[in-house]
């Protein structure tokens, strides 16, 4: 479908070039199709680009939230908190990288935050329901799984940004070992997350 073809081109750029850089033309030379086509289907290049990083992260999002089958709710989590690290490998690095595009893009241009918005709420929404099964099952000590969850993906996001820089004094196994430990104060899990 030519509308996805532009959607994938449009986060493949974007990924490469930086979302400021990004040209109708170049997009639509990457999906194979006419720069009459690109705007048949997105009306401005700012609508392309809110509909590219939103396609990307529901993309995202919807191979994390996959069925846990028989885990536990502790590897359950574990296994997110993993998924939301930027985990060396060329597709983790690109929703990073994608991530930050839309975190300073949103700041300039308000039309970006109600998307950046949504994605968030996405997020939270996973995570915490993770959580509240765990509290449902007994695996976890109950607590105000929102507010949690909002302390989590704050960390997620600092500790993220600082691995995917190659920051020496954030590698990304303390970036994992600080939000987990987070997680297990206020859960009494483990206190220090192991990978399976």
């Amino acid at each position: 479908m030519s509308r996805e073809r532009i959607l994938g081109a449009a986060v493949d750029r974007i990924a490469s070039d930086g979302i400021d850089a990004v040209r109708i033309a170049r997009i639509a030379m990457d999906a194979g199709v006419s720069t009459a086509l690109v705007h048949y289907h997105f009306a401005t290049r700012e609508a392309l680009l809110a509909e590219a990083l939103a396609y990307s992260f529901e993309l995202a999002g919807d191979a994390h939230i996959a069925d846990p089958g028989d885990a536990t709710a502790t590897e359950r989590l574990r296994d997110m908190i993993e998924q939301c690290l930027p985990l060396p490998g060329v597709q983790e690095e690109r929703d990073w990288v994608l991530w930050v595009e839309l975190w300073l893009r949103a700041v300039r241009h308000p039309e970006l935050r109600p998307t950046a918005a949504h994605l968030y709420a996405r997020m939270h929404e996973w995570l915490r329901e993770a959580i509240e099964a765990g509290i449902e099952a007994g695996e976890f000590t109950a607590c105000d799984a929102g507010r949690l969850t909002d302390r989590v993906l704050a960390l997620i996001d600092g500790f993220g940004v600082r691995a995917l820089l190659d920051d020496p004094a954030v590698p990304l196994e303390r970036a994992r070992e600080e939000v987990w430990d987070a997680l297990a104060r206020d859960l009494v899990l483990a206190p220090v997350l192991t990978r399976g």
